[in-house]
């Protein structure tokens, strides 16, 4: 959970033509999947993608992201770049230790991310919906490690590595030339 202060402020709402104040408050937000789930529900379109997002659309995923109750709706309009910026690199980090090497082999899958295949990974993994509430970063990390292990596990075993095998080859192959007297 992230929490910042958005300090008292006079502003003046350019539509509306009047000027406003707002009281400093302080913002719980929390980027998970329930947050992702309610943006994608009103925007229609995935969260996820690499587009680029309008200012009305970041706006409104904060207020998304806010789990503190009543909060001023004025209070999203006078937000601070500095506090911009805290939720960014909020969103941005990672929540977990968990790091992954990324290999070049393989496609990208073309499937857009959106709430709901988030909820059919978590059912299909079998994690527990609390996890929706989770850092939506971390609970992508435990589905990636999730999909990486299943695999791990449906994949045949490799009983020797190349250099064993090589190896094995060349006693063989020795062992061959002993018993025929042969030099190669």
């Amino acid at each position: 959970m992230l929490r910042v202060v958005i300090p008292a402020k006079e502003q003046y709402d350019e539509v509306q033509n009047l000027f406003f104040k707002t009281k400093e408050c302080t913002l719980q937000l929390e980027h998970s999947l329930i947050a992702l789930s309610k943006w994608e529900s009103k925007w229609k379109k995935p969260f996820l993608d690499q587009g680029q997002k309008s200012v009305e659309e970041i706006l409104d995923y904060i207020k998304c992201m806010t789990i503190t109750p009543n909060v001023d709706p004025n209070i999203y309009k006078i937000l601070p770049v500095s506090v911009l910026e805290q939720i960014e690199h909020y969103i941005d980090d990672t929540m977990t230790a968990t790091t992954f090497y990324e290999t070049k082999t393989g496609a990208r899958s073309t499937n857009k991310i959106t709430s709901e295949l988030i909820y059919y990974w978590m059912v299909a993994f079998n994690i527990p919906f609390e996890c929706q509430k989770w850092h939506l970063n971390r609970l992508l990390t435990l589905i990636r490690i999730c999909s990486i292990e299943q695999e791990r596990a449906t994949q045949p075993k490799k009983n020797r590595s190349r250099a064993d095998i090589l190896n094995r080859n060349r006693m063989l192959n020795e062992q061959r030339r002993r018993a025929m007297n042969s030099k190669g």
